[in-house]
């Protein structure tokens, strides 16, 4: 116990303690409060108000919920394609980047020039590489189909077809997969060789020793590659509007608006949306709602992925 004596001294020590906890914390708490703090509750007060960027917000009440959730034509298609990318394009990408993972660790020699092809993609700008993948996929003058056209195969029309538009996408995005590859590289070299040499004595097959080795050592880089590509999908924005506007043939220039989905909003994502109803129709407060509704999504997705995740590392225990 503290004595009368040394008390004051205890709290001026704890009051720096404090103070320098903060001081450390400092940019962090910054940093969350002027990028994530400040915008969230900026986005729910703008989300009750009619707000054109011009003139002063107005108080709507849960008009803009209204029209977003219950009236808007164009909420249902882009919550599901973004949802359809989220399921397809993640799932993809894991196991595709985990099988090139697999391949290259397993390379005996030119290891260093199969990592170096298989990274170089992901280093390409979003938009290079769109551009790049309509002109190969370009249904008229692109050499994939004219290979494919050779080879005697009913090509698609790919960027051009609703029903393969979302496809090609997916296609464009495992083209760049290296930074997947990278990550599960890291974990599987990390993997303990005694393992594998303990499985072999007890006679394990290759399918044996990734399903009890390899699979429960990288479950936590799988489930971060999980989380990660979710995350980044529900904003799967650049690729998709690119990959439209090309596809359409139609010239952009000075104060052209296009609306964004092309073909049939095949590739119409709620990014999308969001930017087209609060940068080019001025509807701030319905782009507002767009937005809680794709962080609710989000979070709730992630929340039951942890949980998931937490559940299987109790059954194990």
């Amino acid at each position: 116990m503290a004595t009368p004596t040394n008390a004051p001294a205890l709290r001026r020590k704890a009051r720096h303690e404090r103070l320098r906890t903060l001081g450390f914390l400092s940019p962090w708490l910054v940093g969350f409060t002027v990028f994530f703090g400040y915008p969230l509750i900026a986005t729910v007060y703008f989300s009750f108000m009619h707000y054109n960027q011009i003139e002063a917000p107005t108080f709507v009440g849960l008009r803009n919920w209204r029209y977003v959730l219950a009236q808007m034509p164009l909420f249902g298609p882009a919550l599901w394609n973004t949802l359809w990318l989220v399921v397809v394009m993640v799932a993809l990408r894991v196991v595709f980047g985990l099988g090139i993972g697999l391949l290259v660790t397993r390379i005996k020699s030119g290891v260093g020039f199969f990592r170096t092809a298989f990274y170089l993609p992901y280093l390409a700008p979003p938009v290079a590489a769109t551009v790049a993948f309509v002109f190969l996929l370009n249904p008229g003058t692109g050499p994939v189909n004219d290979i494919l056209g050779h080879l005697g195969v009913d090509a698609p029309n790919w960027f051009n077809d609703p029903a393969w538009a979302k496809p090609s996408l997916v296609l464009l995005s495992l083209w760049g997969i290296g930074d997947l590859m990278v990550i599960f590289m890291a974990a599987l070299l990390d993997v303990p060789r005694d393992q594998y040499e303990a499985a072999e004595l007890d006679g394990a097959g290759p399918f044996h020793k990734f399903r009890y080795v390899t699979w429960p050592s990288i479950t936590p880089i799988v489930m971060f590659a999980v989380v990660t590509g979710v995350v980044q999908t529900m904003q799967y924005y650049t690729q998709a509007l690119v990959a439209g506007k090309l596809a359409s043939g139609v010239s952009v220039g000075p104060g052209t608006v296009i609306q964004p989905g092309y073909p049939d909003h095949a590739t119409l994502t709620v990014p999308q949306l969001v930017y087209s109803l609060g940068f080019q129709n001025f509807n701030t407060g319905a782009a507002c709602v767009l937005s809680l509704v794709l962080f609710a999504i989000a979070m709730a997705v992630t929340m039951l992925l942890m949980r998931r995740r937490a559940g299987l590392l109790s059954a194990e225990d």
